[in-house]
């Protein structure tokens, strides 16, 4: 900023708001007035004063709260946040953890807790089966670990340990099982969803993926039950190709397997397994505004894998910039837990601007993908 400009600026600000104002949004930004992405999303010269204010107010609030996530935020992603009014695929994340609370996140985030709910919303879906589960790894039987098992816990995420033909360290294993346990996943990251979940051990069936062939995963991204495209990897020869809900690939890669040499071949096998997958996934996501569900591949047919609501911590990021763009096209934020319930006091203005920015959200309650399940029963087939 020229000196001449830095003079008739303070001259500004000394006689008024307005010139507060325009500092304020010219140099910091601090009103986040960008252009909207998300669906429905108003541009804050569409809101009333009062409304403004208050996003500026609570914007101003929750960077001050956290601002060791905002800074870590903006040093990987490469911009400031707004964490009051996010605009942004990876800016509804850091909202999601931070102010976003919904007690199904728990649920769905307890690898033990999310098996009994997809048995539940979609019963003919299969699952790996639990062979034991306990707090005490000292506790899990020999014979468990003379097959092919994986030992992991319940409460985070990367911690497994995978056991084949019974080759195994016993010792090792029960090490590594209790510092999963003493581990409290998502306090780095705020990941709000892992904090009360209560830490076990599982050892579960190693199923037969389909790696070299197929597939051995495929995870599909939803927004309020719409899906917004599809992963396929392959983790035994590590590749993997992004794909539209009707199973045509899409241009681009994804940060685990970035070069264009580890693109997955499209298969009519894989493009089955697909198709199946998005048919399915959104019984399971329900209308969240956003989750990752994920389906585990065989020769024979899908399994149930894991309900991602904290995709990659909320870092996320994709080499074509239309795969985001997606997302925040169909995420839909007044469908989340938290402008769906009761506040008071300055939490109450809060949401009620956001509502507002939101473009006044959907007044039809929204249902949890459990009471939609029965009506969508009997849909699941193993794949071709």
């Amino acid at each position: 900023m020229r000196a001449a400009e830095l003079v008739g600026t303070g001259r500004r600000c000394l006689f008024g708001w307005n010139g507060l104002r325009a500092v304020v949004v010219r140099r910091f930004n601090l009103l986040g007035e960008r252009r909207p992405r998300l669906a429905n999303m108003k541009a804050n010269a569409e809101l009333s004063p009062k409304h403004r204010l208050v996003l500026a107010l609570a914007r101003l609030l929750i960077t001050l709260r956290h601002p060791l996530l905002v800074a870590r935020f903006t040093r990987k992603m490469g911009y400031l946040p707004n964490p009051a009014a996010p605009q942004r695929y990876n800016e509804c994340m850091l909202w999601r953890r931070l102010i976003d609370h919904n007690p199904l996140f728990v649920t769905l985030s307890d690898k033990l807790a999310a098996k009994d709910y997809i048995s539940r919303v979609c019963p003919d879906l299969p699952l790996p089966r639990t062979l034991w589960r306990g707090s005490d790894p000292d506790s899990i039987p020999v014979a468990l670990l003379a097959g092919d098992v994986v030992v992991k816990a319940n409460h985070g995420c990367d911690m497994n340990v995978f056991v084949s033909n019974g080759q195994h360290d016993r010792a090792a294993i029960v090490r590594q099982a209790r510092r999963w346990l003493a581990r409290r996943q998502g306090r780095r990251n705020s990941e709000w969803g892992y904090w009360s979940i209560v830490p076990e051990i599982l050892v579960e069936e190693m199923l037969p993926l389909s790696g070299g062939e197929i597939a051995t995963e495929i995870k599909v991204q939803l927004c309020s039950g719409v899906v917004c495209h599809v992963r396929a990897e392959d983790k035994k020869i590590r590749m993997s190709r992004l794909f539209d809900p009707e199973g045509n690939p899409l241009p681009g890669r994804d940060i685990d397997y970035p070069r264009e040499d580890q693109a997955l071949p499209v298969t009519a096998r894989l493009v089955d397994c697909i198709r199946q997958a998005v048919l399915i996934a959104p019984r399971i996501a329900g209308d969240l505004d956003y989750v990752r569900v994920d389906f585990l591949v065989t020769d024979e047919r899908l399994f149930a894998g894991e309900v991602t609501v904290y995709t990659a911590g909320g870092y996320s990021t994709w080499s074509n910039p239309a795969i985001m763009a997606g997302i925040e096209q169909h995420w839909r934020l007044d469908h989340a837990d938290f402008l769906r319930r009761p506040h008071t006091g300055f939490v109450r203005l809060y949401a009620e601007a956001l509502l507002a920015k939101c473009g006044g959200g959907d007044p039809a309650p929204v249902h949890s993908a459990e009471n939609r399940s029965s009506s969508a029963a009997g849909d699941v087939q193993p794949a071709a």
